[in-house]
């Protein structure tokens, strides 16, 4: 009896190990999670190199900090901005004032007959006329001249949008060119018959059928500008930087302009 005990306990443990044996085999993920790290593990082992490098014993602290990358520190903006190089526009004016301005009255007159007003009498009927005309006496562009006491800051929008137009070129122009900021000063706008004939008692040049009457000319002094800044810049120096830009303007076919050397200014007819 007890043999027969004894055979069957190692007939069932037999059977058992056998059946674990072959689960084993043919599933090898219900191994454990242990054996297969175990696995990992040796594996990376087995791809490591046979050695490994050790710093010597008496390696000090510096030789080991030498060894790290060294970063240099960004620049601040300012420094990079120093380094900049930036050159300003050059300063060419014009080849000859009166070459390149050379519009006399019998031209300007016939563009101011057709682009402007028929010719007002007086400072009332200038009032009565101010739906066909703009006020062009305000402007962040240019100034009018505080001295003006023979025409009234008023233009037809064609001529209006032409002065202002210039003005902010001429500024524009200033910042390329590195030069302080200005303003131009307009000198003379649109005048009546009755200022035209007090004109010709003090200027005989003054012509009776002035394009100025049309309210499509005004006048740019080149003998003063109003500084926009403290630093001012010479009158020369923003003279020809004023003819460069009315030269783009009329070979622009936008306007006739005459350079006139008496009065100072640049005579301008709206096209």
């Amino acid at each position: 009896m007890r043999r027969l005990k004894k055979k069957l306990f190692l007939g069932s443990f037999g059977l058992i190990l056998g059946t674990l044996t072959i689960v084993r085999a043919c599933y090898p993920e219900v191994r454990g999670t242990r054996y297969m790290a175990n696995a990992e593990e040796n594996e990376l082992l087995a791809g490591a190199p046979d050695t490994v490098e050790t710093a010597p014993a008496d390696s000090s602290v510096a030789q080991i900090q030498s060894q790290k990358p060294i970063s240099t520190p960004a620049q601040p903006r300012e420094a990079t901005l120093a380094t900049d190089s930036f050159k300003y526009h050059p300063i060419k004016s014009v080849r000859s004032y009166k070459d390149c301005f050379p519009d006399l009255q019998d031209v300007q007159i016939v563009a101011a007959q057709q682009w402007g007003v028929p010719s007002i009498a007086d400072r009332k009927e200038a009032e009565q006329r101010k739906k066909e005309l703009v006020y062009a006496g305000a402007s962040p562009y240019y100034d009018i001249d505080p001295r003006m006491n023979r025409s009234i800051p008023y233009l037809v929008p064609r001529a209006s949008v032409l002065l202002q137009r210039i003005g902010r070129s001429f500024m524009d122009s200033l910042c390329v060119k590195g030069v302080p900021m200005h303003k131009i000063i307009v000198s003379s706008v649109l005048r009546t018959e009755e200022d035209v004939k007090r004109l010709r008692r003090h200027n005989v040049n003054a012509t009776e059928q002035s394009a100025h009457c049309h309210g499509t000319t005004f006048d740019i002094t080149y003998a003063r500008f109003t500084p926009v800044t403290a630093q001012e810049a010479g009158q020369d120096t923003l003279k020809m930087i004023l003819a460069e830009v009315l030269r783009d303007f009329r070979e622009n076919q936008q306007c006739y302009i005459k350079y006139e050397r008496k009065q100072g200014c640049f005579h301008i007819t709206v096209r």
